[in-house]
């Protein structure tokens, strides 16, 4: 009864929700070296949910499994364009996004299961760590050129590893919204995490920083999961969202018919979460 009332108020309050427009483009890596903390459903769901609110939204999707694509409904077979010409044969972003299916306003750049090996063919490349940066600046560039409305977020999903792909990611952001599941092990990774955001602001991005941390499969009936809210909140009082993800069925059956939770069950608590965590984002101050 608690959770019934708490979505129908959330649902009211994002009746009225304005979903601002920010002053540029802003670039938002969602990482975490851990997996299954539930990166790939934030950063569709959150883009769904910017777009639902008259955003200009761009996915990329540099995870060689692909998932981000699948939840979209994008295809990403192995012949299909993909960020794997993007990142090792220079293609511009421009050849490979495509539209995402009923979602006016919300564009993918797919993954396909050849970036599985660019991890190796990106070792011997010029500048190597800033191919994605580059790639970004002249899509945006293009879309100028090209009359197209400006694009708002572009969110950067990637793989569960602090490899060569999660670096570009990394080096292509001004921000990094850290997804964190509300477990005891999920602490010990976001450490590891943050000392390597650390690295890469001193040697290769001076202006990352860590913008949002996320809850996710959070179940209030548990002290465990109250118990790390509270820490993490502790720690990170500016970063962390008031927002919080519950542990949701619906969330996790959505990508299986190639949706996201929003166009899948737009009442249920997984989407108004989602809806008002990206509502959250809009209205807090960019880095």
């Amino acid at each position: 009864m608690r959770e019934l009332t708490r979505d129908h108020a959330r649902r009211r309050e994002l009746e009225k929700a304005a979903f601002s427009a920010p002053e540029t483009t802003r670039i938002i890596t969602v990482a975490n070296q851990k997996g299954g903390v539930g990166k790939t459903s934030t950063t569709v769901n959150l883009a769904a949910a910017l777009a639902m609110g008259g955003l200009h939204v761009l996915v990329i999707d540099a995870d060689p499994q692909g998932n981000a694509s699948t939840a979209l409904g994008i295809a990403h077979h192995a012949e299909v364009p993909s960020m794997y010409e993007v990142l090792v044969d220079s293609a511009p972003i421009a050849d490979v996004v495509q539209d995402v299916p009923d979602m006016p306003r919300l564009q993918c750049a797919p993954a396909t299961i050849n970036l599985s090996g660019a991890e190796i063919e990106l070792v011997s490349l010029v500048a190597r760590e800033n191919r994605l940066r580059n790639a970004i600046r002249d899509f945006l560039a293009h879309r100028g050129e090209e009359g197209l409305p400006r694009l708002d977020y572009v969110l950067v999903d990637c793989p569960p590893s602090l490899g060569l792909l999660t670096v570009n990611a990394l080096v292509a952001a001004r921000e990094v919204l850290i997804p964190i599941q509300a477990e005891y092990y999920a602490l010990e990774g976001l450490t590891l995490l943050l000392n390597n955001i650390d690295l890469i602001r001193q040697h290769l991005n001076p202006d990352l920083q860590v913008s949002s941390i996320l809850m996710t499969m959070y179940d209030a009936r548990t002290r465990l999961a109250a118990q790390v809210a509270a820490e993490v909140r502790e720690h990170f009082p500016e970063q962390t969202l008031v927002t919080t993800i519950p542990r949701s069925v619906r969330i996790s059956e959505a990508p299986s018919y190639g949706q996201t939770v929003l166009t899948y069950d737009p009442g249920s608590s997984g989407a108004l979460a989602y809806r008002a965590a990206a509502h959250e984002i809009t209205v807090r101050p960019a880095p």
